[in-house]
């Protein structure tokens, strides 16, 4: 019998035996660890995958609101934990995005504050990732997919926490070349631990998937860790035939973009099939979000995804660049097809996760908090007083309803429960929350030097 049967027998010992402000679900995780060592129960760690898709639009899925796309798969996983509505990425571009959900910080705190090009350097080696935290504890971690943090031996995976790595380094690549198109000649990136690799012709997704599933074999015994980040619906789209067909009635850019996600969504199916195939699905924590908002780039036919009736998309700080779908499923642990409304962000990750799977907390400062008492608990507080971001010359601030971004000279502040379109700027009839976030801001980014 495994530990996380167990959960529920041994849920009513801290109401019985405890007073009521020692209930937390934190707590009931700490007690049945250390009834498990003393009874001697032979008991292993959860696994975990980390599922980041690549510029989904904020209600690109049906459980979010998309009545135009087939999602099951993606939708199931939601059925089968807890959703956030208010979950925040930590930037609104692709690097950063991956700093703070890796290492738990605000981008910039993490060392990074734009997109890695190909010839940075990337996120300093000195971070300290989830991955290396895991690695620490045991677990035999893997990265898969799109990078996007460095290609230099000590920024690539295998230097920052991940004892396995296959997929691109660099921001995108065609799903069947391999090739990365940008400025300057094209070139071929797909690794595998620091060697290059070649399976020309053969769909991306497809060999995450199958490089994902070997390494779950290979080490289901044990405890692991897989960094599962996708370079999908991230232009170019490149949808399945059969998916192609079923939307040609969409209109343009849309109907390409929809097949994307759609594809996209029978690999994370295929994945999450293949861990129960395993017999490991209710050994597994499942985390999923979109790094940011949808692209209007031209790369992307200037756009396809939807933010719903968020404003903006990738490269602002509006919420239709930075609110994203976020998912955490266990089955038999945590509650199943719940919806969180409480404000959480990607930094979040890191503390979350070392505490559901009563690891040591970071000994360093992270910008995360963990949202155990959240996710068990539906009317629990948010963990955020109050979240930042940069890009570029724009900065935002959210403190309770409240959210403000400074562009320049440019001063906007929002309701944003109320508002959610950002439609009414109210900074000239509230000057004073203007100067209190404001204020609040700059403390924040005094306590990282050289910030920038």
């Amino acid at each position: 019998m495994s530990k996380y049967y167990l959960t529920n027998i041994f849920a009513l010992i801290p109401r019985v035996l405890l007073p009521q402000n020692r209930r937390s679900p934190k707590f009931r995780l700490f007690l049945l660890a250390l009834i498990f060592q003393v009874i001697g129960l032979s008991a292993r760690q959860p696994n975990v995958i980390v599922i980041l898709t690549d510029d989904q639009g904020a209600v690109d899925m049906n459980i979010y609101g998309a009545k135009d796309l087939v999602t099951p798969h993606m939708d199931a996983l939601a059925r089968s934990g807890v959703r956030f509505s208010q979950f925040y990425a930590a930037s609104a571009v692709c690097s950063p995005s991956r700093v703070g959900l890796l290492t738990g910080r605000t981008p910039q705190h993490g060392g990074l504050h734009g997109n890695v090009g190909p010839h940075a350097v990337g996120m300093p080696s000195e971070q300290v990732t989830i991955a290396e935290e895991f690695n620490k504890a045991g677990y035999t971690t893997a990265h898969i997919g799109k990078w996007h943090l460095g290609h230099h031996p000590q920024t690539m995976p295998n230097g920052q926490g991940f004892n396995h790595s296959f997929g691109h380094m660099v921001g995108c690549i065609d799903n069947y070349s391999h090739f990365f198109y940008w400025s300057g000649p094209n070139k071929h990136d797909l690794w595998r631990n620091g060697e290059e690799v070649f399976y020309g012709g053969q769909f991306f997704p497809d060999l995450m998937v199958q490089e994902a599933t070997e390494f779950i074999e290979a080490n289901k015994e044990n405890p692991f860790f897989i960094y599962f980040a996708m370079n999908t619906p991230h232009y170019p789209y490149q949808g399945s035939p059969k998916w192609l067909e079923y939307y040609q009635n969409l209109d343009y850019p849309r109907n390409l973009y929809a097949a994307f996600v759609s594809t996209m969504d029978e690999s994370i199916g295929q994945l999450i099939q293949n861990v129960e195939q395993a017999g490991l699905i209710e050994d597994t924590i499942i985390i999923f979000q979109s790094d940011h908002g949808a692209s209007q780039e031209e790369r992307a036919h200037h756009g396809g995804g939807s933010s719903g009736q968020y404003r903006g998309g990738k490269f602002n700080l509006y919420e239709g660049g930075i609110r994203v779908p976020a998912i955490i499923s266990w089955p038999g642990v945590i509650p199943q097809n719940q919806l969180r409304t409480q404000m959480a962000t990607a930094c979040d990750w890191y503390p979350t996760l070392l505490d559901l799977c009563n690891l040591p907390p970071a000994d360093h400062i992270v910008d995360g908090k963990s949202l155990v008492e959240m996710i068990h608990t539906a009317d629990a507080a948010s963990v955020h007083h109050s979240f930042n971001w940069k890009l570029g010359k724009s900065w935002a601030i959210r403190e309770g309803k409240w959210k403000l971004i400074v562009t320049g000279q440019k001063v906007e502040l929002y309701d944003v429960p109320s508002d959610f379109g950002e439609s009414k700027n109210l900074a000239n009839e509230f000057p004073e929350v203007v100067t209190n976030l404001m204020e609040s801001s700059r403390k924040y980014w005094s306590t990282i030097p050289d910030e920038g």
